[in-house]
């Protein structure tokens, strides 16, 4: 039974202002009894032999990915795509993500929170697109009262998908309360076959609506926003 989150994101990642790299990422998921770990960073990959050794020396499997922009005419959308090489970057439709996983056989495909407000979720082009995704992800952003994984889960259950909960990783604390334990031995390979059979439990509980929804995160979005508009002036 392998405790794994497959959403993680690092100040690696140029996309946001985020607090620690991913070594110390390592060492706090290690802390919490994670066994694997994915790195997703928002179109970088970031994930070094030197990452995945000081992971394994922590008895912990890191596996290499990236939240790649997938562009739909104006649309910019967010999908996960696990165990890539460097390559991964130059994805950017849907037709290089059917070739590439064409060509890498061994990739695990993911769509993160779908139907989430904002154009960076996949919405309708996840059901167009269903024959590339192995999963759907059970977003850690839902409260009793809010709850777009409704949909997500619906879904995934009409196309036979499995529907897997990340933590989708910005804060380190918020990092422990949506996850899934798999059955399977530890290396990617059987990770990868877990997944896509569905041969894991979720662990999740839903979130205060005020302080992690709309105040920590608007927080944290606003945070870069500024930090972009202070980019563009700087040029």
């Amino acid at each position: 039974m392998l405790k794994t989150n497959l959403h993680f994101h690092t100040a690696e990642d140029d996309a946001h202002d985020i607090a620690y790299d991913l070594y110390t990422g390592i060492d706090h998921a290690r802390e919490k009894g994670f066994d694997v770990l994915a790195v997703t960073c928002h179109r970088k990959y970031v994930c070094t032999s030197e990452h995945v050794a000081y992971a394994a020396e922590r008895d912990m499997l890191l596996i290499p990915g990236i939240e790649a922009d997938i562009y739909e005419g104006s649309n910019r959308n967010h999908v996960l795509i696990l165990n890539a090489t460097s390559d991964v970057e130059e994805v950017r439709t849907f037709d290089d993500l059917t070739q590439y996983r064409a060509r890498h056989e061994e990739v695990l495909v993911i769509a993160p929170h779908p139907y989430h407000v904002g154009g960076f979720s996949l919405h309708g082009l996840l059901e167009q697109y269903i024959h590339l995704f192995d999963a759907v992800e059970q977003s850690w952003f839902y409260s009793r009262f809010f709850d777009r994984n409704k949909k997500a889960r619906l879904v995934a259950e009409q196309h036979a998908k499995p529907y897997i909960a990340t933590s989708d990783t910005h804060f380190l604390d918020f990092m422990d309360d949506s996850y899934a334990v798999l059955r399977a031995e530890k290396n990617t390979r059987s990770v990868i076959e877990a997944v896509r059979s569905g041969a894991f439990t979720n662990v999740t509980s839903p979130r205060s609506f005020v302080r992690d929804m709309l105040w920590r995160t608007g927080t944290f979005m606003a945070a870069d926003a500024l930090r972009s508009r202070q980019k563009r002036k700087g040029r």
